[in-house]
């Protein structure tokens, strides 16, 4: 299983850049996981648009769907120019429905249904799923393939079911959009230290940081983790591969 950061910042891009964003593959199978502001710009560089096999969406802030319409426009410009593919399946809960029905777009995307008790398969991965502490809602995944987790976070205030869900982790993926100083002053997104803890008491044996801020200096957030979690912990690198 590989992991590549398209996007690592949250609420919007700086420039050249995109909100968090992964790619997750394995045996040939491409998944994306959220689709805000800049993704599909940068997901060009890691993998053809019709190659993709699977979208998943967290939640429906813009910073995690802005793009949706252009990967669904770049489809259907395929599909005239005599290049049609199979319609794309972008999965998403359906507790906002109009939102949910904005996934499925002229046979081009098709929107499926998820919420937290479900337990499905997506392409080669075993896919599971915690609901996070959030203004809207929004649910953390677990990808898992032959006993090794990929498990990612999304946007959430630090909460103990989180700590089962992400239990015996290879790779962490956890959102730290607050310095230590704004920790409980701003609603649904955790601080370094949170994600540091969520780390150790997890059993994860990597942490990777993102959905990120944009401004201050983002060393004061990894130190903060690395305070708590004593394992191999960095800020998410675009384009860099993590590989399980």
């Amino acid at each position: 299983m590989k992991v590549i950061p398209i996007g690592i910042w949250g609420g919007y891009p700086k420039a050249n850049g995109a909100t968090s964003s992964f790619l997750i593959e394995h045996d040939g199978f491409h998944c994306l996981v959220d689709c805000g502001s800049g993704v599909l710009a940068s997901l060009q560089n890691y993998v053809p648009l019709e190659k993709l096999d699977a979208v998943v969406i967290s939640h429906y802030h813009a910073d995690h769907i802005a793009d949706i319409g252009s990967l669904q426009y770049s489809r259907l410009i395929n599909y005239y120019l005599g290049k049609p593919s199979p319609a794309l399946p972008i999965y998403g809960h359906d507790r906002d429905e109009e939102n949910f029905r904005k996934l499925s777009y002229k046979e081009q995307t098709v929107g499926v249904a998820i919420q937290e008790t479900d337990i499905i398969h997506i392409g080669p991965f075993e896919v599971t799923f915690c609901e996070t502490v959030h203004p809207v809602y929004c649910l953390a995944m677990k990808f898992t393939v032959d006993g090794h987790s990929i498990t990612l976070t999304a946007d959430t205030e630090w909460t103990d079911k989180l700590v089962d869900f992400a239990r015996g982790t290879d790779l962490l993926i956890s959102e730290a959009n607050l310095y230590e100083e704004h920790l409980g002053k701003a609603p649904g997104h955790m601080a370094g230290s949170e994600a540091g803890k969520l780390a150790k008491l997890a059993g994860a044996n990597r942490l990777v940081l993102t959905h990120l801020p944009l401004h201050g200096d983002l060393t004061k957030i990894l130190d903060a983790a690395k305070v708590i979690f004593e394992g191999d912990a960095e800020l998410a690198v675009v384009g860099k591969s993590y590989e399980i």
